[in-house]
């Protein structure tokens, strides 16, 4: 028998609802529970794989080719679980769902309506989740904030999935923000009781409520919470300000909140996991000494655009004990190699992450030649491993004006095109080469030393491919071609025979770290990079 958690949030958003979900997945895992998550998010996009990284952050992909939101990336990294496309869902999806019904005549001539046919799509949703699965636990997300008109539906849904299964397989989390009063610093509950009864009135009982505030949520708090919400004092679970992440499974806890959770669900308490996560956790607090890694890129204003790239960063370098610091650095204002070695002198190592369009690219072109000639470790991921490409075509093949044709048709040497498949696509969103492929490594290259196998499988999520027109002349000038796809003759992974890092790979290693496994790509690029560290 599944059980049910619902993850729902009030007062604002951005206060951590799911890295609040995804502890609550680790907390369950460690106790032996299976476990899958979903997020469902109430914008009326099918996916945010056509939205602007500026307005939804990073796109993170699933195995299965899913497009999803970057919560979905914290999900895995907690729970060490491939999710897939029954993972993510979308006011887009459903509607979409409900409309193609209709037109196919599934509802016999009724007049279609929010209930119960866009509910009901909504509930299939969950408990597809559980048929699919067979977890132990199904823990769903709601995107934005309760009183979010467009996030009704969703609440209606979850309410009536719990009038139709026993009370004890049902439990809703709120996630609530306690200001302080500028000046006074005076902690205030009314917003978390206006968002408790704003929940109430739309038929929800919260069970557990978890509280973010700048301050320390004292007892006088909980008291005052249990009082006004209707939940226990034990129930109030107070999501404290950490240095890491990670940290927030650990602090829940201490505060009981696995055994409250099974309380509540009549979950039979199985052997407790050893202490695997809390003693990483540990470890990774103690990491000292430093190394920079520029990430040369064109979102970088918004960090959340590169979370998983730079949470594999972060991972991999506090699991050799090293603090990584990453600067941020816009490929735009690399403008020729003057300002490019101003930026990049003093770094350990440069990585060049995923993105689409012109804007940055020539600037990146540089990254990628500084790295080289001046023997600093570079990765390059998707867009990155393009770019790699193209400045060896142009300055170690001679192919002057080298370039893709994403960015320039015209371009005398094509060495990055248009996959043949897709020539003629007119819709972008889900039309790429997306989620798992294999992948088979050179005996002799470093990424075949780095996986410690040569058949691999990793996510992708791009429309242009290395032009295989040019692979002899490239090799000729010292390019490696260390990874391919040989069912579809695609290159997957590129090398230079260099005395330091220069890898790059076509599709996202970024997608499948995690804390507890990382992945080998960022493993050799930083330990590469730490080697650049001054003692």
């Amino acid at each position: 028998m599944t059980k049910y958690i619902f993850v729902t949030g009030g007062v604002v958003s951005g206060i951590g609802k799911g890295i609040s979900a995804a502890s609550i997945g680790r907390l369950l895992k460690n106790r032996g529970f299976s476990v899958f998550m979903q997020k469902f998010d109430p914008y009326l996009n099918i996916d945010p794989g056509t939205m602007s990284p500026y307005q939804h952050g990073e796109v993170f992909v699933t195995a299965d080719g899913a497009e999803t939101d970057l919560d979905l990336g914290h999900y895995e990294r907690f729970i060490d679980e491939e999710l897939t496309k029954s993972a993510s869902i979308t006011t887009g999806k459903i509607y979409s769902r409900v409309i193609q019904k209709e037109r196919r005549g599934d509802y016999d001539g009724v007049t279609v309506q929010v209930i119960p046919h866009v509910t009901d799509e909504i509930k299939s949703a969950v408990y597809r989740a559980a048929h699919e699965t067979e977890a132990d636990v199904i823990i769903t997300e709601i995107g934005g904030t309760v009183g979010d008109i467009e996030g009704l539906p969703f609440i209606e849904a979850i309410r009536q999935i719990h009038s139709e299964n026993p009370p004890e397989d049902v439990l809703y989390v709120h996630t609530v923000l306690i200001p302080a009063i500028p000046g006074s610093d005076e902690l205030k509950t009314k917003p978390t009781q206006h968002s408790y009864k704003q929940l109430m009135s739309q038929g929800i009982k919260a069970d557990i409520l978890i509280t973010r505030s700048d301050g320390e949520i004292d007892d006088s708090i909980k008291r005052k919470l249990s009082l006004f919400c209707d939940v226990s004092e034990e129930d109030v679970i107070e999501s404290r300000h950490v240095d890491l992440i990670y940290e927030v499974p650990n602090v829940f806890r201490e505060q009981k909140l696995d055994e409250i959770i099974m309380n509540h669900l009549h979950l039979e308490p199985k052997e407790q996991n050893s202490d695997e996560w809390r003693e990483m956790v540990a470890r990774f607090k103690k990491a000292k000494g430093r190394v920079d890694i520029a990430l040369v890129g064109k979102y970088i204003q918004l960090h959340d655009a590169y979370i998983s790239v730079s949470q594999a960063l972060l991972d991999a370098g506090y699991d050799m004990g090293k603090r990584v610091n990453i600067h941020y650095i816009d490929a735009e204002e690399l403008t020729d190699e003057e300002s490019t070695c101003t930026r990049l002198k003093d770094m350990h190592g440069i990585l060049v992450p995923g993105g689409f369009g012109e804007r940055g690219v020539e600037g990146m072109i540089l990254a990628s030649k500084f790295a080289r000639e001046a023997n600093i470790p570079y990765f390059g991921i998707c867009l990155g491993m393009q770019i790699a490409v193209i400045d060896i075509a142009r300055n170690l093949a001679g192919l002057k004006g080298a370039h893709s044709t994403e960015i320039d048709v015209d371009t005398p040497y094509p060495v990055i095109d248009l996959m043949e498949s897709q020539v003629g696509v007119e819709n972008l969103g889900g039309t790429q080469r997306l989620g798992n492929y294999p992948c088979h490594l050179e005996d002799t290259s470093r990424a075949r030393a780095l996986y410690g196998t040569s058949d691999i499988r990793e996510r992708h999520r791009h429309r242009y491919e290395f032009n295989n027109a040019f692979r002899g002349e490239l090799r000729k000038a010292g390019l490696k071609i260390a990874g391919t796809n040989e069912d579809l003759d695609l290159v997957e992974i590129i090398e230079l025979d260099a005395p330091d890092y220069f890898l790059a790979c076509q599709f996202h290693p970024e997608f499948k770290s995690r804390p507890n496994a990382i992945h080998p790509l960022f493993k050799g690029f930083v330990e590469a990079a730490a080697k650049k560290v001054q003692p």
